[in-house]
């Protein structure tokens, strides 16, 4: 694969896989902790949420920060950040029980890295490839996060039985320096991407701002919203009507939930990983409309389906063209943004995508409980169908051909 017969693009496909795979250890690592060492539910919640607020209040300045250093920088300062926080972390853990007073500070520290390093971390592929290695470079990047998100739960439980919490925290600090020392085979060519990026340009033309770019360019608005739309009940999807799905429609336990959601995780997996081998598409726009087309019907009828071990396949199945339509709305980002503003544009779709989880939990929560979890499918099912329509009524997203904003 082309990308990675590229020295600069593997070193950081190396660390973000090291660095991941610790992020999935860390996920189940402080729940473990809190939960059997002195905390609670209640503990357990606050931590998240004062790893999450900043996380999404810090996604657009994180786009602002990769425009004015350059992604490398960030990606370099906020992992070393959180190496020193998750160190600190699993000092706490190995010296006492879970403290509020001691847990929040890390998690605020964890969340705010979290929130400035997501836009360089795909604003840094275009500095690192050519215009057409960006589509595989992009799944290739996907499909490490997918592929750690299975492997690192399980990877997590071996440490904690064999060991301790604290020293899964202590190796997910290791592999934020992992990740931040990969970086420095990372910054050489970046430096020369983002140099010839600067010459192709003109000189004498300031680049657009994001608010110039929302007012006279519908590609970007028709972004925005169907992004908040797709996510307005996808994460709520997985969060909470999947585990309603499984306990109350399919009559599952634990294990049957645990299955149905690995086989989400395997859908999404499937789809990078095809996506990879897929030539770069000249209309990528349209191409990730018509991939969500046929996943809309399957949303539907999955609690109507009768057995869980039926359902879970079409959970597969239906993930599979969501993870390629995804890839290629990415790709297509990173063609059409201008390269001097492309993480603050990275930030403010983040923001419109990821900015929806208190709204979509709280949503299936309100809809599963007036009327059921089969509503809730189908509501998700409408609202992605009405993002379809919203993109392809858009003729700049149907004629999109990679022109530069």
């Amino acid at each position: 694969m082309a990308p990675l017969r590229r020295s600069s693009f593997r070193f950081l496909a190396g660390g973000q896989l090291v660095s991941n795979l610790g992020d999935a250890v860390y996920s189940v690592a402080l729940a473990w902790y809190v939960l059997s060492h002195g905390g609670g539910t209640v503990t357990l919640g606050v931590v998240l949420a004062a790893y999450g607020i900043p996380r999404t209040a810090l996604l657009v300045v994180g786009g602002h920060a990769s425009d004015r250093w350059d992604p490398w920088t960030v990606m370099f300062l906020t992992d070393a950040a959180r190496t020193i926080a998750v160190a600190v972390l699993a000092v706490t853990a190995a010296t006492g029980p879970a403290r509020e007073v001691e847990l929040i500070p890390i998690a605020i520290t964890l969340g705010a890295a979290e929130g400035l390093f997501l836009p360089s971390s795909f604003t840094i592929i275009p500095a690192l490839l050519p215009e057409d290695e960006r589509q595989h470079g992009n799944a290739v990047s996907s499909a490490i996060s997918q592929l750690t998100q299975l492997a690192g739960p399980i990877l997590a439980g071996v440490l904690i039985a064999v060991s301790s919490p604290a020293t899964a925290f202590a190796i997910d600090a290791a592999t934020f320096l992992i990740s931040a020392t990969t970086l420095a085979g990372v910054r050489t060519h970046q430096t020369r991407a983002l140099s010839a990026t600067s010459a192709a340009t003109v000189a004498d033309t300031a680049p657009p701002t994001v608010r110039q770019l929302i007012v006279r360019e519908p590609i970007l608005r028709v972004m925005i919203v169907t992004d908040a739309l797709i996510n307005l009940c996808s994460t709520g999807m997985g969060r909470v009507a999947l585990p309603a799905l499984a306990r109350d429609t399919f009559h599952l336990g634990a294990r049957g939930f645990g299955a149905m959601s690995a086989c989400l995780a395997a859908g999404l997996l499937i789809g990078t990983l095809l996506a990879t081998r897929m030539p770069p598409v000249r209309q990528p726009l349209l191409a990730s409309t018509i991939t969500l087309l046929p996943c809309i019907p399957l949303l539907a009828i999955l609690p109507v389906l009768g057995r869980w071990q039926i359902a879970a396949g079409v959970l597969i199945i239906a993930f599979i063209p969501l993870a390629i339509g995804n890839l290629l709305t990415i790709t297509a980002l990173q063609q059409w943004a201008p390269p001097e503003i492309l993480g603050r544009v990275t930030g403010l779709l983040m923001l419109a995508s990821m900015g929806m989880l208190p709204i979509s939990v709280l949503l299936a929560g309100v809809v599963i409980h007036l009327a059921g979890v089969t509503a809730y499918f189908a509501l998700s099912a409408a609202t992605v169908t009405l993002a379809a329509a919203i993109q392809l009524t858009s003729t700049p997203w149907r004629t999109f051909r990679g022109r530069r904003a």
